[in-house]
Order: C-alpha cells, then sequence, then structure tokens
C-alpha cells in the first residue's frame, strides 16, 4: 500500500491517523512513519486498511437519504 492509498483509505474510513493508531493498537508516530514513506505498511496491515476502507465505501453507499438536516422535537 503506496501512503497516497492509505491517505485515500483514511478519507473513505473519514478517520484521522490518531483512530488507525488506536485501532490497530499502535502508535500515531508509526501512522505517520506509513504516511511519509519512513516506513513500509506491512502487507497484513494494508490488507486490513484497504478491507475496512471498502466496508465503509459500500456502507456509505447504502446510507438513508432521508435523515439529512432532521432534528428530534419533543411533543
Amino acid at each position: 500500500m503506496t501512503p497516497e492509498r492509505l491517505e485515500e483509505c483514511l478519507t473513505i474510513m473519514r478517520w484521522s491517523p490518531e483512530t488507525l493508531a488506536e485501532a490497530l493498537g499502535c502508535d500515531v508516530s508509526l501512522v505517520e512513519a506509513w504516511l511519509t514513506e519512513e516506513a513500509e505498511i506491512p502487507p497484513k496491515t494494508a490488507a486490513w486498511i484497504d478491507t475496512v476502507a471498502q466496508f465503509m465505501e459500500t456502507a456509505d453507499g447504502m446510507k438513508p437519504k432521508g435523515l439529512k438536516g432532521k432534528r428530534f422535537s419533543a411533543q
């Protein structure tokens, strides 16, 4: 996985590097090293990130459309 693809996945997932680090149980400095090509993303980690991004992209397409701007109002 390239740093560009990692950045794209983070955008699709709506995750920050901090959120990814928390999900993986690593320090954010490792994620930042992946983003700057200072460290290589392990293949299994890259596959997991890509799978999560693909899932989020699919799920986003199934999101209900009629809720935008709606609020709860107690009567």
